[in-house]
């Protein structure tokens, strides 16, 4: 095992401190996203990958993470399945269907199939929804071994890639989809796959080295696909806006492209080494990432609530000190309510 490496009731530190930063850079992200006032950087764009575009991904990569420790531990496929399904439903009802039916005849004339087909386009496939659809799709192979979650991994992003070139570009950027829409497990499974590796090297020799090593050839490589863009030109990195008009090569959150979801799980590679190395080496550790990151999906859940509480008061132009106001009584409220939830014991599981 890992110097420093601890694991308790459970629970593994370092990931719990990096579940809580991602929460935290969740809310940073989401609410100060729509003022003018706040850089491009902390924005979400679809043309490059930002910062604000790399906090999803690592919500993968931690369940990817806490997927194989649960399934290596106790193999129990039954209750993973209820699971996940447990958690889309909670996404749907969360994020509601699509569609706003003003009048019966509206309803009424597309029939039962025709609601069905334009009730899951945009709205449902956000994060829980598409988590627990990835969780499913990726757990034939969580707990087994490297080269078949590889394969998996791999060809899942092939045939995003392959439907992406087909029709579903296209068919995504008109129906307006967020984060990937209906078919962006195939990718999101990237980054999960890449938590389930990992957890197996946070537990044996030398994990910030296998980390570091492999999140600089995965964000090389997925850099490498974004440059495909146009034909073959360097494109600006990570975190600048682009210089050529988007494609199917362009590493973009709406699209759930392979090029961005590739950088993005090396990307998720690295910060977690950083953690690591904190944590369960040098054994620092933040009160305010630790309460989140132990009661993640309530955060979850919370911020939103308090964000539709505060928001309204947030108008985009607002200037920048007021923004960072309204910011700090979102951020305060959230996390006093998680907090309260953690000490009572409290933990919202699914």
């Amino acid at each position: 095992m890992s110097a420093g490496y601890t694991e308790s009731a459970g629970r593994i530190g370092s990931m719990d401190q990096f579940r809580g930063y991602t929460v935290a850079g969740m809310f940073l992200v989401n609410f100060l996203g729509h003022f003018n006032a706040i850089p491009p950087i902390l924005k979400h764009h679809n043309t490059y990958c930002s910062y604000a575009d790399t906090i999803m991904p690592q919500f993968f990569f931690a369940v990817g993470f806490a997927l194989r420790l649960v399934l290596v531990r106790r193999p129990s496929y039954r209750k993973a399945v209820r699971r996940c399904l447990a958690l889309i439903l909670t996404g749907v009802v969360a994020y509601h269907l699509d569609g706003d039916y003003r009048r019966w005849q509206d309803l009424a004339s597309l029939g039962p199939l025709g609601v069905a087909a334009a009730s899951f386009w945009r709205s449902p496939f956000q994060a829980l929804v598409h988590i627990g659809l990835t969780s499913l799709w990726i757990l034939p192979v969580a707990a087994g071994p490297a080269a078949k979650r590889i394969a998996w991994a791999a060809a899942s992003g092939l045939l995003h890639f392959a439907l992406s070139a087909w029709f579903w570009y296209d068919l995504l950027h008109a129906r307006r989809v967020i984060d990937g829409g209906p078919l962006g497990f195939l990718t999101w499974t990237v980054p999960a796959i890449a938590g389930t590796f990992a957890y197996d090297w946070v537990r044996g020799a030398d994990p910030i080295r296998r980390m570091a090593m492999w999140g600089a050839v995965l964000m090389a490589a997925g850099y490498g696909l974004s440059c495909l863009n146009g034909g073959g030109r360097l494109v600006p990195p990570p975190f600048f806006p682009p210089a050529h008009p988007p494609d199917i090569w362009t590493m973009s959150q709406r699209a759930g492209s392979l090029s961005y979801l590739v950088f993005s799980a090396g990307f998720s590679f690295a910060a977690y080494a950083l953690f690591v190395w904190l944590v369960d080496r040098r054994n620092v550790r933040l009160e305010l990432f630790s309460v989140l990151g132990q009661n993640a999906l309530a955060a979850y859940l919370i911020h939103m609530w308090v964000s539709a509480a505060v928001e309204p008061f947030g108008p985009k132009d607002s200037p920048l000190w007021w923004a960072l106001s309204l910011f700090a009584v979102f951020f305060g409220l959230t996390f006093l309510f998680v907090r309260y939830l953690n000490r009572h014991g409290m933990f919202l599981r699914l």
